[in-house]
Parts: C-alpha cells; structure tokens; sequence
C-alpha cells in the first residue's frame, strides 16, 4: 500500500527530479497547491494572484522508504531560510511548505523542522499546512528534465553554522537510517 507525500521547494523540475531517484518512491506528479482558485493553470499560478505554490506530490512505499527519509531530501533540495523564493525564482509558487496528509505526517514534520532549525544558524521559512486539493500541473510539466535533458535547477541547501560532534540526523534520531537499508 501506497502513501502521498507533497513538498513545495520551489520550481518543482527539480524537486521532482530527486524525488524520482529514491528507491521506493513509485510516482511523482508536480502541480499546484494551497491557493484560492479550482484547476489553476502555470499562467495564473506565475501571476502570484492565486496563492498557489508549485509543488510535488510523492507516491511512495513506505515499507521501502520512510516518511523521514523524504523529508531529508526535502531539505536538501532547496534553502528552507528563503522566504517566497529560491535562488533567482521570486514569488509566493516559490515558497518552502510540507503538506502533510495525516496527523502522523505532521508530528514527523514538526519534529523534522525543529530538528533542522537546530542544525542552521537562519531562521526557516517552511510552513507545514494540511494538504488541501493538489490540481496537476500542465503535462508539459511532468518530468521535465527528462523530456528536455536537463540535470536539475537546485538552490544550493544552507550549510550548519558551526560544526556539531555529530549530524542531527544521529542526534534527533529523526533522520537515523536515511542512507541505510534494512
């Protein structure tokens, strides 16, 4: 049995692309989310009128891959630090944002964030949201990089502020097991 995942990191090409190369992630769709208006389309969403973020939705196994797991590679995707951007992608589509879909998904969350606020000297932006309605994304959009041969558009993650014994991860426990299969 499947489960979603949904992560607005700014411009969802690259954010997809990660998502599709951890092992147990068996979909990806990127669309929009968290806006005002039903069945938006790119045009309207890049008008900033609408609220929407661009996002990924992630179907994933989680008997292969945990919901931890894709948070780490949430947060190493984009610069949770940038407010409405990431690197030269400006506007409210670009914000950093966990949907989650159950009260589950929001403990992990909340304690995933905290964990990471820890570990960087800035303070993060990301909001964590119940998931409201995803509308998919033009089919253009889908797999971009694919169709177009393109490696990735990724905002260079922050990097701790002073260097710790040990990794969050190892501290928290909240990432333990990220690399490693069992």
């Amino acid at each position: 049995m499947t489960e979603k995942a949904t992560f607005a990191a700014g411009c969802f090409w690259g954010v997809e692309h990660a998502f599709m190369q951890i092992d147990g992630v068996t979909a990806t769709q990127v669309g929009y989310i968290g806006g005002t208006v039903d069945d938006p389309d790119y045009r309207t969403v890049c008008s900033g009128r609408t609220g929407h973020a661009e996002a990924v939705e992630v179907e994933y196994d989680p008997e292969q891959v945990s919901y931890e797991q894709l948070l780490a590679v949430f947060w190493g995707e984009h610069d949770p630090t940038q407010k409405n951007r990431q690197g030269p992608d400006v506007g409210t589509q670009y914000r950093s944002e966990i949907f989650v879909h159950s009260p589950e998904q929001r403990r992990i969350a909340e304690e995933s964030l905290a964990a990471m606020q820890t570990h960087l000297g800035k303070p993060i932006a990301t909001q964590i949201t119940d998931a409201p309605t995803f509308w998919r994304a033009e089919e253009y959009h889908q797999r971009y990089f694919e169709k177009h041969g393109q490696v990735a558009c990724k905002t260079q993650a922050p990097q701790p502020v002073t260097p710790r014994s040990e990794p969050v991860e190892q501290r928290s426990g909240l990432l333990s097991g990220l690399f490693s299969r069992s």
